[in-house]
């Protein structure tokens, strides 16, 4: 699978938000595309894949593969599950590198930590940090495994 660079899914990111005029409009957006994530299995859904600093309850896992790191995820409220969807569109299929050089720049493009409510916008960055957490383990794991 051919992944675009971060860069270019972020800006693509930006330019779907661009299409909307009104936040009650990107509201329904981010809704919807948390309603197409993928289904996360309940066995991933435990306290050790919980999200700490969420306000709703949000399950992130991540998986390893030809120096990738893939991302899935689940969450009890609509528009959490939209917010982590953008995340896992952005961050998933890259390498641990490029996931922890991600500036994630999009998420104040489109205004987004001024549109949330500051429970939100801490769980948004509680799910960001988790994320490059994944990937800075599995960077350390790659690493001891070449030498």
């Amino acid at each position: 699978m051919n992944v675009k660079p971060i860069i270019e899914i972020e800006a693509g990111i930006v330019e779907d938000f661009a299409l909307f005029d009104s936040w009650e409009d990107k509201y329904e957006y981010i809704i919807d595309l948390g309603k197409k994530l993928e289904l996360l299995e309940d066995e991933y859904k435990t306290e050790a894949n919980r999200i700490k600093g969420c306000q709703s309850t949000v399950w992130l896992t991540a998986f390893f593969a030809d120096g990738k790191v893939y991302f899935k995820a689940d969450s009890d409220a609509l528009i959490v599950k939209g917010l982590i969807s953008m995340l896992i569109r952005v961050l998933s299929g890259h390498s641990p590198e490029e996931i922890l050089n991600a500036k994630m720049d999009f998420i104040a493009r489109i205004g987004m930590m001024t549109h949330l409510a500051q429970t939100r916008s801490n769980g948004l960055l509680a799910m960001i940090k988790q994320m490059k957490n994944y990937a800075l383990a599995y960077k350390m794991m790659e690493g001891t495994e070449k030498k």
